[in-house]
Formats: structure tokens, C-alpha cells, sequence
């Protein structure tokens, strides 16, 4: 438990409907811990929330942390909750992830007008996503598909395919069920349709890296398994570069005294899709992670140079 310091922790979040269930729901996860102290959860508007009118690959890496971290930095904030699959592969060096709750159902899900799965949209339907490592991979297996950004909250999202906008979305499992909206889902991929992006369906609780008191208590909120399987897939974003151009995505998972991780790497118009599959000592997980990254880095050299020969 915390005794001593100021009575209210002040923990930093994005305003979006998503990220303040987030948020809520580590302080709740903190609450028994905190020994009568409070804590109060105060809204950080992002580059990434603020420019709505520009993709997400265009305005690069962090941009739905970096504003966040600033405010730990400079002391305005205690702690912050992020999406784990919205942070860099490198944290600020002032910084660090001190918990990582148990993580929600990783996969990504196809949210359908008429409620139609994948398999059954009708020929040239138009999906919504504004990410390259979806499209890739469901433009692979459906290239008769249309694709179209779209930005936004969860609810944004689902008001603009409820009025026709587009005739599928394409979204985390994980976000529709924190909102309590699994109902709308109409498919849920299997990792080896549609790897998940690093991170996703995790959460990450980030501190000061010199706040011993605060990461004492985010450990009682740790799941080490979780931790494990993240730690492995970001040491393979680290190892296969977080900030290219290129498509890529992994999902680890703890089974035992050893971890397994799918990945793969794809050209942004999925006509190459290239995917491993590995396993390893649990305790060796960021060396595997390397591992995977190696395995994929021929490949994803080489739909970086075709990428940036189009440039």
C-alpha cells in the first residue's frame, strides 16, 4: 500500500469514450491498494485525437502518447493508462510500463451491416479501417474487396456504418468488448488471417521510472503472463523497426514454460503476406521475439524498398 505523498494520484488518459473505461477501470483495479487515497483521472488531448483529418501513418509513431507522457514527465501526472499497441517500441528514457493488467481477447473483429460475416459480403463491399496491417491481410484473402479510412471513437465508427458510410467495419475485439458492444460483431479473424497489431488488447500503465512508491503498488496489478507475451512482441517491433512503412504484426502467447509468436510482414497491397511461427523458452521472450523479427527481415526489406520506390 502507499502512505505517504499527496492524498489524489492524478492518472493522465485520452478523452475518447474508450480510453476513460480504461482508465477507470485500472483505477478500480488499484482501488484495494491505495489505502484511502484517491485517484483522479484527468483527460490529455493527443496529435493523434486533434488531427482527425490525417491517417495515422502519416502523423508516425506515439501519437497517442507522446502528449500523455509529457504531462509524467513534467510531473503533472503520476500515472497514465495507454493502449498498449499505440505505444512506440522505445519508451522515453524518464519513463517506463510498471503494469500490464491481464489482457482482453487480442483479435481483430469485422463489425457488418445485416449482420453478414466475412466470408459472405457481397462482391467490391467497402471495409473501413485506416490500418495498413488489416488491409493487407483481409485484401489477401478477399481482393475483391474496397477499402477506406476511418477515424474516430468506437461510436464514431459504429454511426457511420449504421448509416451506410461503408458496409463493414474492422475493429479490436478487445475495444468493442470493453464498451460492452461484442454483440455488434459479425467475425471474428483467427490470428492467422489477421495477426494483431503489438500489444493489442493489453494495456499499459505507465510511471516515472524514479517512482519506487508507484511501482510497488502498479505491481500488485501485473499480470505476468501478459507481461511476458507483450514484452515479447514489442522486442519483435524493436528488432523488425516500430516506425516502418511496411505492414507488420505478432501476437505471443504463454503456454507453460514456453511462449509461441505468429507474426507477419506484408506489402500494403496485399499481394505479398509473409508469416512465422515460432516457439520458445518463456523465459528467453524478447530473444525470441529477435528471433521472429529475423526470420521476417528479408522479406519486409524488401516490401520497404518496393514501398519507398512508389515514393
Amino acid at each position: 500500500m502507499i502512505r505517504s505523498g499527496p492524498r489524489t494520484l492524478r492518472l493522465a488518459s485520452r478523452g475518447s469514450s474508450l480510453a476513460l473505461v480504461q482508465a477507470r477501470a485500472v483505477a478500480d483495479m488499484l482501488g484495494p491498494f491505495l489505502d484511502g487515497r484517491e485517484i483522479a483521472i484527468e483527460v490529455v488531448r493527443t496529435r493523434g485525437d486533434a488531427r482527425q483529418d490525417v491517417s495515422l501513418m502519416q502523423l508516425g509513431e506515439g501519437v497517442f502518447v507522446k502528449a500523455i507522457e509529457e504531462e509524467l514527465i513534467l510531473g503533472r501526472a503520476d500515472l497514465a493508462v495507454h493502449s498498449l499497441k499505440d505505444m512506440p517500441s522505445t519508451e522515453a528514457s524518464a519513463l517506463t510500463i510498471g503494469a500490464v493488467p491481464r489482457r482482453e481477447d487480442a483479435r481483430d473483429a469485422l463489425v457488418a451491416r445485416d449482420g453478414l460475416q466475412f466470408d459472405d459480403l457481397p462482391e467490391r463491399a467497402v471495409l473501413a479501417t485506416g490500418s495498413p496491417r488489416r488491409i493487407a491481410q483481409l485484401r489477401a484473402l478477399r481482393p475483391d474487396l474496397q477499402f477506406v479510412g476511418v477515424r474516430g471513437n468506437v461510436d464514431t465508427r459504429l454511426r457511420k456504418l449504421d448509416n451506410g458510410d461503408f458496409d463493414a467495419l474492422v475493429i479490436a475485439v478487445a475495444g468493442l468488448s470493453r464498451l460492452g458492444l461484442e454483440r455488434r460483431i459479425t467475425t471474428t479473424f483467427a490470428v492467422d488471417q489477421c495477426t494483431p497489431a503489438v500489444g493489442q488488447g493489453a494495456l499499459a500503465i505507465q510511471c516515472r521510472r524514479d517512482d519506487e512508491e508507484l511501482l510497488s503498488l502498479l505491481a500488485s496489478v501485473n499480470d505476468p503472463g501478459t507481461n511476458l507475451e507483450v514484452r515479447a512482441e514489442r522486442a519483435f517491433l524493436a528488432a523488425i523497426g516500430g516506425g516502418c512503412r511496411v505492414p507488420v504484426g505478432a501476437l505471443a502467447a504463454q503456454i507453460g514454460d514456453e511462449i509461441r509468436m505468429c507474426a507477419v510482414v506484408a506489402d500494403e497491397q496485399g499481394q505479398q503476406v509473409q508469416r512465422a511461427d515460432r516457439t520458445g523458452a518463456a523465459a528467453d521472450a524478447e530473444q525470441l521475439g529477435r528471433s521472429v523479427a529475423r526470420d521476417l527481415e528479408a522479406s519486409m526489406k524488401r516490401f520497404t524498398n518496393r514501398e519507398s520506390a512508389r515514393s
